[in-house]
């Protein structure tokens, strides 16, 4: 059975998507980090030099959240629809928009559909351009373009049509080596007329009589094959139909662009062409060969939907980590790992969390305190048999953030593979620093943290603030180790393609 995914269907994802952020009964996304201990091939999998590959399954999903160690809420502002990035730059060979493009039709780039091909391109001003016809396949000769008419336009050999220029919010937060924000210019937008017939793809033919012609652009659009319809103006020099532009007298041109066609064709044979633009007197071109294709543009014409025109199938997602966000995302220790979770439940309870950023790492209050924890090392309950690792030691406050890995020696057992959580005031060791400390029972108050934030305990025990496997995890990525500084932003981009 032949079938395909069409490019509305991918669009409509990406529009559900990227509604779900504002509309009443919204979903809430966070971006994740975790993974602060060293990818193995004993544990995880793979190493920090060659990380593993996430797989697509429950068991990808529990372990994330094992790992985990702060997340920051994505903001509305933070969701952008992207395209591939495609350059401006004179010399360079740009697809037309055609959208007929097949495996046996291909674009001059050898593309097969028409959103891989490159129809469209930005130049340095942040201003992006559709090809409307690009030549013949020839290579754009001339200035960079810079007109922001919303109508075509013939610029370095190619006739383009202007679609939008970058805000500064997009260039500063959006733009990337391989992506352009996208959107559409109220202005272009209301100028575009559906059905309008804007390029046309002409072979030259032979043996035709030098002249000026006009014929009607039959059909399906407003007062087809009419002069109230549209109607091509044909141009033969040296025998030949001249090819699409804008130059009266040297091109063939649109000399009435009409409306509401969806096919269209122009017929050359003689009683079809006219030496006058109101089809009022016969003008037989001869010749053979020749052919004038119409181009038919997108469902409310060129500039109408920029997102929809120009495959706007992409949703880039966006943050910054500045330093230590309040005290909820640790400096002093790397990460591996980032990911993006819909709808978790604060810990503890049934609720979608709605905190900006959260800390995922467990957390005890100790006493009697001897040495210094060192990170990542394996630390110990004799007593319990609980076993985890450090991500932070907060010496000024004699806390330590730990997390427990499904692995032995990570958070489970390495003598029975099982897990137990630390607990009661048993006393925790450094397997390397041979630091000790006891988790302070009568710490039952909040502590206030070096950001500001505060901490509460209860018996020494703090939880990280979101349940754990609570949500969907729509996203993981593994990295190599991505340090952290308290005067480090990190600025994160995930590109959804739909």
């Amino acid at each position: 059975m032949a079938a395909i995914i069409t490019e509305k269907f991918r669009l409509h994802n990406a529009d559900q998507f990227e509604e779900s952020f504002t509309e009443s009964a919204n979903n809430t996304y966070y971006f994740f980090i975790g993974k602060a201990m060293p990818f193995t091939s004993g544990t995880s999998g793979g190493s920090d030099a060659s990380p593993p590959t996430p797989t697509d399954g429950p068991t990808e999903e529990f372990y994330a959240w094992d790992s985990m160690t702060a997340a920051k809420k994505i903001a509305s502002t933070n969701v952008q629809r992207v395209i591939p990035r495609r350059n401006w730059a004179n010399g360079s060979t740009f697809d037309m928009y055609k959208p007929d493009y097949s495996s046996s039709n291909t674009a001059t780039s050898g593309a097969a559909n028409l959103f891989d091909s490159t129809f469209y391109f930005m130049t340095a001003d942040y201003r992006v351009y559709k090809v409307l016809d690009n030549n013949g396949g020839a290579a754009f000769s001339g200035a960079e373009p810079t007109s922001t008419t919303t109508a075509p336009f013939a610029s370095g050999g190619y006739v383009l049509q202007y679609m939008y220029t970058l805000s500064s919010s997009q260039i500063n937060n959006f733009l990337t080596s391989d992506f352009i924000p996208v959107s559409t210019d109220s202005t272009v937008s209301a100028a575009a007329t559906d059905g309008a017939i804007d390029s046309l793809v002409v072979t030259a033919g032979s043996g035709y009589t030098n002249g000026t012609y006009y014929a009607a652009v039959y059909g399906d659009g407003a007062s087809q094959g009419t002069s109230s319809g549209a109607v091509v103006r044909i141009t033969v020099a040296s025998n030949a139909i001249q090819s699409f532009g804008l130059t009266a007298g040297s091109d063939t041109t649109i000399h009435s662009a009409g409306s509401g066609y969806t096919f269209g064709k122009v017929n050359l044979s003689s009683g079809f062409t006219f030496s006058d633009s109101s089809l009022s007197t016969a003008s037989a071109m001869g010749g053979s060969g020749g052919s004038i294709e119409v181009v038919i543009g997108p469902k409310g014409g060129h500039g109408s939907n920029a997102v929809k025109e120009l495959g706007g199938h992409f949703i880039m997602l966006g943050t910054t980590l500045n330093a230590a966000e309040g005290d909820d995302v640790s400096t002093a220790n790397d990460f591996r790992n980032l990911g993006i979770v819909k709808d978790p439940n604060s810990f503890g309870t049934t609720s979608v969390a709605t905190d900006a950023t959260v800390r995922l790492t467990y957390a005890l209050k100790l006493t009697s305190v001897s040495g210094t924890f060192d990170g990542d090392e394996k630390i110990s309950q004799a007593s319990t048999g609980a076993i985890g690792r450090v991500v932070e030691w907060d010496s000024s406050n004699s806390i330590l953030y730990y997390s427990q890995e499904r692995f032995g020696d990570y958070g489970a057992n390495g003598t029975n593979g099982g897990y137990v959580a630390f607990s009661g005031a048993n006393e925790v060791t450094g397997a390397t620093s041979g630091a000790t400390g006891t988790p302070d029972a009568a710490a039952d108050s909040a502590v206030t943290l070096a950001g500001g934030n505060t901490l509460t305990f209860s018996d020494g025990y703090a939880n990280p603030e979101l349940a754990a496997d609570s949500g969907d995890i729509i996203y993981i990525e593994n990295r190599k180790p991505i340090s952290r500084s308290s005067d480090q932003i990190e600025d994160i981009k995930v590109i959804v393609e739909f």
